[in-house]
């Protein structure tokens, strides 16, 4: 039997990707520099691949993840939005993916601390979506 606390952190994980490539998605388009839009669909797909791998281990427990909150997904979108409505530069879209992954980063971090009983496999895959995080600011920070 699986620990609970395993299928909240790894149902944690699932929520924040989720959240982290529908924000790069709303982005996207509004990138001019060809490296910020590289490192921004490199990040991508290192969240998708990672989120199957959550999929896989969610559905061996008989589990289907977890959607983001409607409401934290709507102020997400409603903010992208405007900003980049008032000023569509690659600084607004570093300016919201940093505070995205800052938050991700945060909650993340939170999440491991609080699911102590979690198995070495969802804590490694917290880890690795945490570092995903703290890359893409890195990466990115040029263009603030």
């Amino acid at each position: 039997m699986i620990e609970p606390d395993t299928i909240k952190l790894l149902r944690e994980c699932d929520t924040g990707i989720k959240m982290g490539v529908a924000s790069i998605d709303e982005v996207l388009e509004a990138v001019h520099d060809q490296e910020f839009r590289e490192a921004l669909r490199e990040c991508r797909t290192g969240h998708e691949k990672l989120g199957e791998e959550i999929q896989s281990l969610l559905e061996q427990a008989h589990d289907d993840g977890k959607e983001p909150n409607p409401m934290a997904k709507g102020m997400s979108w409603m903010k992208t939005n405007v900003k980049l409505a008032m000023d569509a530069s690659d600084e607004t879209a570093a300016d919201l993916i940093t505070d995205g992954c800052n938050m991700g980063v945060k909650s993340l971090s939170r999440y491991l601390n609080q699911y102590k009983a979690a198995s070495e496999t969802a804590k490694s895959f917290t880890k690795r979506l945490i570092q995903m995080e703290e890359n893409l600011v890195v990466a990115i920070r040029r263009f603030l």
